[in-house]
């Protein structure tokens, strides 16, 4: 740290008094949420609150012993400017779409699966790719229990659903929605729409053909159950589509009124985001006080995810702050050198997504978009920053935003949801890969390649 903390607390930029170690504790705990949960099953589930805690505290104690004032008042930043809201909308999603439940069975042909995830892929932007993924995993499993390939059907749907698809609005995954609270229009991530045809086009395509030629395979093999027979689908909780539109509305209103500002413990924060976030409680408690139980038992919901999530986001929103000090210095930080290696849109692209393939998409498009402010406007003032950059350099934060929320496929630890809907597939019998089986067999012959595809389209 600085070995100056009044030295520090009068520059406008603590980053360019940083140096690199300090991002040791975010990078150790964001390899604990990676590898521990693979290596150490049971220890992770036991006490992953207090491994949380720890680095967090490896960070704080030293950080506000050295820069005294300025330190603590970066730490109630985040948690109040940041921290909050993205926990508040996250639990809002999740406990509305906990209780809407599809009942019935689907058609199982690859015409019909390859339509179901399409329409999954383009709900994920407006109720999420966590809500969407709970929604729709189980009936897909469910028409499809007859097949004996359907490992397929499970890592598409990750693909498809629980990633690419979130990427048009700050309500499909969470690393734009922290774009959002940074000031970035709540369709400006339309941008990011050509890049998603693309992307989901290319992946659609491969899953039919790879289905359809199951799906024959299947058809002859006397061993098998005959199909299910469709039934008509029923939706139960469908009062929660309505507060969903809520949420929804209270997100835009946040990004269009203008009510000013009030300070709360020397932090700046918004009227009209303390309204979007009270009402999301609001609209969460209404789900939860009119759902059926019987909706929510259906749908195997329970707390522990969100819980999870809460906890394990609260030690990474403390552990980051150095690293987005250091890239918001720019040239000045710590990281200046490898910044400068980052000179065009397909750089950020890659970089953020190999990132967002082993740490949390969420951070890493956070990190990436500071280094962007770093880059093109060091020294100016956030607001202004984000402005000027959502107008004059579209390609490059539509490159930061495409990498963190597509590769977030490229694992399983890359997305929140791709371990829970791997989790439900399990659940129902469905073999699924390992972690290298996974990436090895699936994602880098299939996303890989569509990705490169994606960027020489796009870049030419």
């Amino acid at each position: 740290m600085h070995p100056d903390p009044l030295l520090a607390a009068s520059d406008p930029g603590i980053g360019a008094h940083l140096p690199l170690w300090s991002i040791l504790p975010f990078a150790g705990l964001l390899l604990s949420i990676a590898l521990l949960p693979l290596f150490a099953y049971r220890f992770w589930h036991a006490h992953y609150p207090k491994v949380a805690l720890f680095w967090a505290l490896v960070l704080a104690v030293p950080f506000v012993n050295a820069f005294q004032g300025e330190a603590l008042h970066e730490i109630l930043h985040i948690y109040l400017a940041d921290y909050v809201p993205f926990i508040i909308l996250l639990w809002g999603l999740y406990t509305v779409a906990g209780g809407i439940v599809l009942r019935g069975v689907l058609p199982s042909t690859p015409v019909a699966n390859t339509l179901v995830l399409a329409v999954g892929t383009a709900l994920a932007s407006w109720i999420g790719t966590t809500g969407t993924s709970m929604l729709l995993i189980r009936p897909f499993l469910r028409a499809n229990a007859w097949r004996r390939a359907r490992v397929h059907l499970v890592v598409f749907f990750i693909f498809l659903v629980s990633n690419i698809g979130g990427s048009l609005t700050p309500l499909g995954d969470p690393p734009l929605f922290l774009g959002f609270l940074h000031g970035v229009p709540f369709f400006w991530n339309f941008h990011l729409l050509p890049d998603t045809l693309l992307a989901a086009g290319i992946v659609l395509f491969v899953f039919y053909w790879m289905d359809r030629r199951h799906y024959r395979r299947e058809l002859v093999d006397k061993y098998l159950i005959a199909p299910t027979t469709p039934t008509r689908l029923r939706l139960n909780g469908a009062f929660n589509l309505v507060l969903i539109a809520g949420i929804l509305g209270a997100v835009l209103m946040s990004g269009i009124w203008r009510a000013g500002d009030i300070t709360w413990l020397g932090v700046t924060l918004a009227k009209q985001n303390l309204v979007r976030d009270t009402t999301i409680l609001c609209l969460g408690g209404l789900s939860l006080r009119f759902t059926p139980a019987e909706s929510r038992r259906r749908n195997e919901f329970t707390w522990e995810p969100m819980r999870e999530v809460a906890i394990l986001f609260a030690g990474i929103f403390m552990t980051i702050i150095p690293a987005l000090a250091i890239l918001k210095a720019g040239t000045n930080g710590a990281l200046g050198p490898a910044l400068d290696v980052l000179d065009s849109p397909a750089h950020y692209f890659w970089v953020t997504g190999a990132l967002s393939s082993f740490l949390d998409n969420a951070p890493t498009y956070l990190a990436f978009f500071n280094s962007l402010l770093g880059h093109f406007y060091p020294g100016v003032p956030e607001r202004e920053a984000v402005s000027r950059l959502v107008i004059e350099h579209v390609p490059y934060l539509a490159a930061v935003a495409a990498g963190s929320v597509f590769m977030g496929a490229n694992t399983y630890i890359g997305n929140a949801p791709n371990f829970m809907v791997r989790s439900i597939a399990i659940e129902a019998g469905v073999k699924m890969p390992s972690f290298l089986g996974y990436m090895l067999r699936w994602s880098i012959p299939v996303l890989i390649p569509t990705f490169i595809v994606t960027t020489w389209i796009l870049t030419h």
